[in-house]
Protein backbone atom coordinates (compact mmCIF):
# COMPACT_ATOMS: atom_id res chain seq x y z
CA UNK A 1 0.00 0.00 0.00
CA UNK A 2 2.25 2.47 1.05
CA UNK A 3 4.63 1.82 -2.21
CA UNK A 4 1.66 3.19 -4.12
CA UNK A 5 0.89 6.60 -2.41
CA UNK A 6 3.20 8.58 -3.59
CA UNK A 7 2.23 7.72 -7.57
CA UNK A 8 -1.49 8.45 -5.57
CA UNK A 9 -0.93 11.86 -4.20
CA UNK A 10 1.09 12.61 -7.93
CA UNK A 11 -1.56 11.59 -9.70
CA UNK A 12 -4.07 13.19 -7.30
CA UNK A 13 -2.03 16.83 -7.15
CA UNK A 14 -1.46 16.60 -11.40
CA UNK A 15 -5.30 15.97 -11.96
CA UNK A 16 -5.60 19.33 -9.64
CA UNK A 17 -2.82 21.24 -10.90
CA UNK A 18 -3.93 20.93 -14.78
CA UNK A 19 -7.49 22.21 -13.45
CA UNK A 20 -5.67 25.28 -11.98
CA UNK A 21 -3.53 25.52 -14.97
CA UNK A 22 -6.67 25.78 -17.10
CA UNK A 23 -8.50 27.89 -14.59
CA UNK A 24 -6.09 30.70 -15.13
CA UNK A 25 -7.84 34.06 -15.86
CA UNK A 26 -6.94 35.40 -19.37
CA UNK A 27 -5.81 38.56 -17.90
CA UNK A 28 -3.47 37.59 -15.18
CA UNK A 29 -0.35 38.09 -16.11
CA UNK A 30 1.77 34.54 -16.14
CA UNK A 31 4.92 35.77 -13.80
CA UNK A 32 2.15 37.29 -11.27
CA UNK A 33 0.03 33.82 -11.66
CA UNK A 34 3.58 32.05 -11.36
CA UNK A 35 4.94 33.93 -8.16
CA UNK A 36 1.51 33.75 -6.16
CA UNK A 37 2.00 29.95 -6.82
CA UNK A 38 5.69 29.53 -5.79
CA UNK A 39 4.85 31.67 -2.64
CA UNK A 40 2.40 29.16 -1.32
CA UNK A 41 4.36 26.06 -2.30
CA UNK A 42 7.15 27.94 -0.22
CA UNK A 43 5.10 28.85 2.75
CA UNK A 44 3.81 24.86 2.21
CA UNK A 45 7.27 24.01 2.37
CA UNK A 46 8.61 25.67 5.00
CA UNK A 47 5.83 24.78 7.44
CA UNK A 48 6.16 21.07 6.67
CA UNK A 49 10.25 21.26 6.85
CA UNK A 50 9.49 22.95 10.39
CA UNK A 51 7.09 20.74 11.59
CA UNK A 52 9.11 17.77 10.31
CA UNK A 53 10.21 15.48 13.42
CA UNK A 54 12.98 13.21 11.28
CA UNK A 55 14.49 16.80 10.22
CA UNK A 56 17.62 18.30 11.73
CA UNK A 57 18.25 22.26 11.69
CA UNK A 58 17.41 24.10 8.46
CA UNK A 59 21.00 25.30 8.07
CA UNK A 60 22.17 21.23 8.62
CA UNK A 61 19.14 20.77 5.96
CA UNK A 62 20.33 23.32 3.20
CA UNK A 63 24.06 22.33 3.80
CA UNK A 64 23.23 19.13 2.26
CA UNK A 65 21.77 21.07 -0.76
CA UNK A 66 23.59 20.58 -4.52
CA UNK A 67 23.30 21.79 -7.90
CA UNK A 68 19.65 19.71 -8.25
CA UNK A 69 17.46 21.90 -6.39
CA UNK A 70 18.08 24.76 -8.70
CA UNK A 71 17.99 23.18 -11.69
CA UNK A 72 14.79 21.45 -10.60
CA UNK A 73 13.68 25.40 -9.96
CA UNK A 74 14.32 26.11 -13.32
CA UNK A 75 12.94 23.14 -14.80
CA UNK A 76 9.24 23.21 -12.80
CA UNK A 77 9.43 26.94 -13.58
CA UNK A 78 9.22 26.29 -17.56
CA UNK A 79 6.69 23.17 -17.15
CA UNK A 80 4.30 25.76 -15.17
CA UNK A 81 4.74 28.26 -17.76
CA UNK A 82 5.02 26.19 -20.49
CA UNK A 83 1.02 25.01 -19.53
CA UNK A 84 -0.07 28.40 -18.62
CA UNK A 85 0.54 29.68 -22.12
CA UNK A 86 -0.09 26.18 -23.78
CA UNK A 87 -3.89 26.26 -22.32
CA UNK A 88 -3.98 30.22 -22.56
CA UNK A 89 -3.40 29.61 -26.69
CA UNK A 90 -5.91 27.08 -26.59
CA UNK A 91 -4.95 23.73 -25.54
CA UNK A 92 -7.54 21.38 -24.03
CA UNK A 93 -7.15 19.82 -20.81
CA UNK A 94 -7.39 16.40 -22.01
CA UNK A 95 -4.66 16.59 -24.71
CA UNK A 96 -2.31 18.88 -23.88
CA UNK A 97 -1.04 17.09 -20.45
CA UNK A 98 -1.24 13.85 -22.39
CA UNK A 99 0.94 14.57 -25.29
CA UNK A 100 3.61 16.61 -22.75
CA UNK A 101 3.46 13.25 -20.71
CA UNK A 102 3.75 10.74 -23.23
CA UNK A 103 6.30 12.85 -24.77
CA UNK A 104 8.32 13.69 -21.81
CA UNK A 105 8.11 9.44 -21.19
CA UNK A 106 9.70 8.58 -24.32
CA UNK A 107 12.41 11.32 -23.99
CA UNK A 108 13.05 9.58 -20.24
CA UNK A 109 13.65 6.35 -22.12
CA UNK A 110 17.36 6.54 -23.09
CA UNK A 111 17.86 8.72 -20.34
CA UNK A 112 16.61 5.92 -17.96
CA UNK A 113 18.55 3.17 -19.91
CA UNK A 114 21.87 5.28 -20.29
CA UNK A 115 22.39 7.15 -17.10
CA UNK A 116 20.53 4.90 -14.90
CA UNK A 117 21.31 1.65 -16.10
CA UNK A 118 17.27 0.29 -16.44
CA UNK A 119 16.18 -1.60 -18.54
CA UNK A 120 13.85 -2.60 -21.06
CA UNK A 121 11.48 -5.18 -21.13
CA UNK A 122 9.16 -6.63 -24.31
CA UNK A 123 5.97 -5.63 -23.22
CA UNK A 124 7.73 -2.37 -22.20
CA UNK A 125 8.79 -1.96 -25.27
CA UNK A 126 5.55 -2.66 -27.08
CA UNK A 127 3.94 -0.13 -24.38
CA UNK A 128 6.66 2.84 -26.10
CA UNK A 129 5.48 1.20 -29.39
CA UNK A 130 2.31 2.27 -28.54
CA UNK A 131 2.91 5.17 -26.37
CA UNK A 132 4.46 6.89 -30.02
CA UNK A 133 1.61 5.48 -32.41
CA UNK A 134 -0.69 7.33 -29.82
CA UNK A 135 0.47 10.57 -30.24
CA UNK A 136 0.87 10.37 -34.06
CA UNK A 137 -2.65 9.37 -33.89
CA UNK A 138 -3.11 12.18 -31.26
CA UNK A 139 -1.44 14.93 -33.94
CA UNK A 140 -3.07 13.88 -37.46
Amino acid sequence: MIYYLPIVLTIVANVFYHICQKSMPQQVNPMAALLVTYITAAILCSLVLVFNPKGQALLVEMGKINWAPIALGIAVFGLELGFFLAYRVGWNISLGALISNIAVSVLLIPIGIAVYKETITTTTALGIVLCIAGLILINR
